[in-house]
């Protein structure tokens, strides 16, 4: 394999060769693009184990410092992990100054087994891959991701503002969309460029808010990728025309959210879709009322994945269309699972619950492992969601601490992630939630400093 990764990167080399660096990517738990730069000479440091990045760099806190409850950084020596590139991520960016490439890295611990680096996002996918893979079963997933477009903030200005004040409705408005094309155009021509399955882009509801639809892929692997690309074009294209672009789950108080929306089907040894009534019933499948089943009975303990962050639980509210009600519903938006199509190839679920902010590989991991969960036990889903009846299987947490406490005391999200992944996760979130508690806010001192 390395030999093919050291070929893929030599041609793509031979074909761009201005390139004068390569931006290994190690994305981490928090989401955030840590790595290192490579000169373009040095390629193969990117598959030959000689590129190392401390283990701990996965679980650093959203302000880059070690966790010490987590027991990596400092606790353990800081040990390095072998980065190990995916081959097929190696593209050009559109926004560098100095002619660039970037590739996304994965990580194997320095033992006798060279076995997967626990504390990698992207491992823990492939790892939930191999366990449908061993079913005989293919996980075909299509992601979609908001955004909005913001004014450029500083230390002295940190707060959002939208890029422009927008008096009217702006979802799937067109002539909005037009307002924004040198920039839509860029993202979508570097969505291009690094072999990134953009499908419709279109304008959302909130105030300078944009839509990405990406194709439906049979590899979970790819389709984490390219969220986690996607993600990263989008904040470059935004720069060049000055502006930025957030992916926070609830940047304005009175405006909408952003969600990760994944829809997600299942195919057997022999490409037949799993989900499929096959019969034109208007009731879900045995499979499809099974994995929605299992969905619905892991939510609340995989909360914790799904909301990584404080500002993510300002996004669930009651009567919105990030519901914070377990639920289900046949092509219904306000329920926590929808079910699209239920007969023919197109059958599938769509998960709604997932803030723009959570990590798409762990994400993705979290709801392949609820479908298995619910296709191996036969849960049942309920009722569904219908415009009489607004019964829940339970609510989600309304608070950040309450779903990490969840999680932590879950046996689902162990075996779903393992001992030492969860065991860091916990640690993490609970520091972060921590140091958060510390911080007083700007409406704080407007309201209570005179007055206390």
């Amino acid at each position: 394999m390395t030999d093919q990764n050291n070929s893929i990167i030599a041609e793509f080399l031979s074909k761009n060769p201005d390139i004068e660096r390569i931006e290994a990517i190690f994305p981490t738990i928090n989401g955030i693009y840590r790595g290192k730069w490579i000169p373009a000479g040095d390629f193969a440091k990117l598959t030959n184990g000689t590129l190392r990045l401390p283990v701990s760099t996965y679980a650093l806190d959203s302000w880059g410092i070690d966790v010490e409850a987590s027991g990596l950084g400092i606790a353990n020596g800081d040990p390095d992990g072998i980065g190990e590139a995916v081959a097929r991520t190696l593209s050009r960016v559109s926004w560098s100054l100095a002619p660039t490439a970037q590739i996304i890295m994965t990580m194997t611990m320095r033992d006798e087994k060279n076995s997967p680096c626990p504390y990698d996002p992207r491992q823990q996918l492939a790892l939930m891959y191999e366990r449908f893979k061993k079913r005989r079963l293919t996980p075909v997933l299509a992601t979609e991701l908001e955004f909005y477009l913001i004014k450029t903030t500083d230390q002295n200005n940190p707060r959002a503002e939208p890029y422009q004040e927008i008096t009217t409705g702006n979802l799937n408005h067109l002539d909005q969309m037009l307002e924004f094309e040198p920039v839509l155009n860029e993202i979508r021509l570097a969505c291009d460029t690094q072999n990134v399955a953009a499908d419709v882009m279109i304008a959302e509801a909130g105030m300078c808010q944009f839509e990405i639809n990406f194709k439906h892929l049979d590899d979970p692997l790819r389709a984490g990728d390219q969220a986690m690309l996607f993600k990263r074009i989008v904040k470059g294209c935004a720069i060049r025309h000055g502006m930025e672009a957030t992916f926070m789950a609830k940047p304005f108080g009175e405006d909408l959210g952003s969600g990760l929306h994944v829809h997600v089907s299942v195919l057997d040894e022999n490409g037949g879709n799993i989900f499929d009534q096959s019969n034109h019933s208007s009731t879900p499948s045995d499979n499809l009322r099974h994995a929605t089943g299992g969905l619905l009975d892991t939510m609340a303990e995989l909360q914790a994945i799904f909301a990584p962050n404080q500002n993510s639980y300002r996004r669930l509210q009651s009567g919105s269309f990030a519901p914070d009600e377990i639920n289900w519903g046949y092509d219904h938006r306000a329920a926590a699972i929808r079910l699209p199509e239920i007969n023919g190839p197109a059958s599938r679920l769509e998960h709604r619950i997932c803030g723009a902010d959570a990590n798409p590989y762990l994400t993705l991991t979290a709801i392949l492992g609820g479908i298995l969960h619910g296709l191996d036990n036969q849960i049942e889903p309920g009722e569904p969601l219908t415009s009489k009846n607004y019964q829940a299987s339970g609510h989600l947490a309304r608070d950040w601490a309450g779903s990490v406490e969840k999680f932590k005391n879950s046996q689902t999200a162990k075996l779903i992630f393992g001992e030492d992944f969860h065991h860091v996760y916990v640690n993490l979130r609970n520091h972060e939630i921590s140091e958060m508690a510390k911080k007083v806010s700007d409406v704080e001192y407007a309201v209570y400093l005179q007055g206390a």
